[in-house]
Parts: structure tokens; C-alpha cells; sequence
């Protein structure tokens, strides 16, 4: 029979590994935008619907869990944080999945040096971001200090971003999609060090 104490590292393997998965689904979506590769980028866009099944079945067993019973301090803590965690990793894949089907549309290649130059150090700080969550998550760790910062790099880049827009070098089409995709990497660092302000919570009550 499970102990609670194991069923608890158990859900936590999970939540790691969909953590993981919007990472490398990052780093793809990326790859595909600037490689075009129009293929590879619909195959990350189909599989962000494992990333939603895989939250959905994570957030009914946690309630069931919940409905079950009484539990300890410390039990109850860890679901209601995995709770507040689930929806910031689902908002994130489903970022990584609109960059995706940027890919998809193929505007890697319409868009200018600069440009691509600036969404591949974006890519670079975002998916180093998510791999310190990944971390942080597995150790309990406090680094939402060095998340903000590398936070505050992905701010400075998507003004960039979109100040290479508004020189009008690209299709006015393109550069509303470019204009997007700035977003959407800005909106990943946000996600990232969300994550880990509720981690640094979770550890400190016991989580």
C-alpha cells in the first residue's frame, strides 16, 4: 500500500516532468520558428494536448486526494501548492504551443536578422529560466532572485523586439506575428518566475 509520504513524491515526479516537457517544448517551438520547419512545429503543436491531458488527470487525482480525507499539515500544503502550480504550467505550454504554430505559418524565414537574432537569445534566457524552475521545484530551492533578473533580460529583449517591428524591414503581416512572439516569450519568463515564488512558499511552509 502507498504512504501518503510516497504518493507525494510520486505526483511531484510528475509535476517535474511537465515542467520538462514545456521546456523542451519551448526550445522545439524555437528551433522549428527559426529553422523552418513547418513539420516539426505541428508535431509540437499536437503535443501540447498530452501536456493538457497530463495537467487535467494531475488536477482531478490531487482533488480526489483531497476528498479523500483528512491529511497532515504538510500533505495538505504539498496538494494545494501542486494546486496553485498546474495552471501556470498549463498557460505556458499553450505559449510555447503559439509559438509553435508560428512555425507552422513558416515566419521564421520572413522575418529580419535582427529579429531572429533577438527570439533565439529569448528562446535561450526563457528555456534556461524553465530549467532553474525544474530545479528549484526538485530541491525546494529559493531562486526567484535570479529568475527576476533573467526576467528583467527577457523585458529589455522584447522591447527590442518590437522596436525591430516598428522599422517596418519586415511584411506589416509578419510583423504583427513577430510583435506576438515577443509576447509570448515575455509571458513564459513571467510564467517562470511565478513558479518560483510558489515553490519558495511551498518550501517554506513545509511543502
Amino acid at each position: 500500500m502507498t504512504t501518503p509520504r510516497e504518493e507525494l513524491v510520486q505526483l511531484d515526479r510528475r509535476v517535474q516532468q511537465l515542467i520538462s516537457l514545456v521546456g523542451e517544448a519551448l526550445s522545439g517551438a524555437t528551433a522549428a520558428l527559426l529553422g523552418g520547419e513547418p513539420a516539426t512545429g505541428q508535431t509540437i503543436v499536437e503535443a501540447d494536448q498530452a501536456i493538457d491531458d497530463a495537467t487535467a488527470g494531475l488536477d482531478q487525482l490531487i482533488w480526489e486526494r483531497l476528498d479523500a480525507g483528512s491529511h497532515d499539515g504538510a500533505t495538505l500544503r504539498s496538494l494545494v501548492g501542486i494546486l496553485l502550480i498546474l495552471p501556470e504550467l498549463e498557460r505556458s505550454a499553450d505559449l510555447a504551443e503559439h509559438i509553435a504554430q508560428r512555425a507552422v505559418s513558416n515566419v521564421g524565414p520572413e522575418m529580419t536578422p535582427v529579429s531572429r537574432g533577438i527570439v533565439q537569445r529569448m528562446s535561450e534566457v526563457a528555456v534556461e529560466m524553465w530549467r532553474t524552475v525544474a530545479d528549484a521545484y526538485a530541491e525546494r530551492s529559493a531562486q526567484a532572485g535570479w529568475l527576476a533578473e533573467a526576467d528583467e533580460e527577457l523585458d529589455i529583449l522584447h522591447r527590442r523586439l518590437t522596436g525591430e517591428v516598428a522599422t517596418e524591414a519586415m511584411p506589416a503581416a509578419i510583423g504583427a506575428q513577430v510583435t506576438l512572439l515577443a509576447r509570448f516569450y515575455e509571458r513564459l519568463g513571467d510564467h517562470a518566475v511565478n513558479l518560483a515564488r510558489r515553490i519558495e512558499t511551498l518550501a517554506a511552509r513545509g511543502g
